[in-house]
């Protein structure tokens, strides 16, 4: 497996595959919402691109995650998701891949947090912890514990304060 920055030209393949991830089988021709999220992330320019990556096996994309950019009042971090892995390839290490990829590229690059929204048994695995108990204010009081956070290492102890993600995730 070879994972690598996405290019503009892994556009309809990163659809694919979270669409592929994420399709309701009772709603087979629907494109789940992990796709639109996307689109809308490229249309706005709020991707991060050397956050966002490809896994490829055999030259070929199976998985993909998109980092964007958010806001903690005025400090701009980074956010995680959507991220997705095709259905035949899951369980096989791939998501996890992406997600340890992003976050060393992330830290690299000096972002001091990463948020997403997830599942806390899956992603407490990278570090990830329930974003209030770091003094992040979810923007949906309702996901609780699932609105996550990540501390990097320019993480300022009193970096706290209300969360926006990128107008892509408005309506979740």
């Amino acid at each position: 497996m070879q994972i690598r920055p996405a290019l503009p030209s892994d556009l309809a393949a990163a659809r694919a595959i979270h669409a592929a991830a994420f399709r309701k089988p009772e709603m087979p021709d629907a494109d789940p919402v992990e796709v639109r999220v996307l689109d809308d992330l490229v249309a706005a320019g709020d991707i991060i691109e050397p956050l966002t990556l490809v896994a490829e096996l055999d030259g070929e994309p199976v998985g993909h995650v998109a980092c964007s950019t958010a806001m903690i009042d005025d400090v701009e971090v980074a956010a995680l998701g959507p991220i997705g892995v095709l259905p035949e390839h899951q369980g096989n290490g791939i998501g996890s891949a992406l997600v340890r990829e992003a976050l060393a590229a992330a830290d690299g690059l000096g972002y001091a947090v990463m948020i997403l929204l997830g599942s806390t048994a899956f992603y407490s695995r990278f570090g990830f912890v329930a974003a209030s108990g770091l003094g992040i204010e979810s923007p949906n009081p309702g996901w609780g514990d699932s609105f996550q956070a990540r501390p990097l290492t320019d993480y300022p102890t009193e970096l706290r304060g209300r969360f926006r993600y990128a107008p892509a995730f408005d309506g979740l």
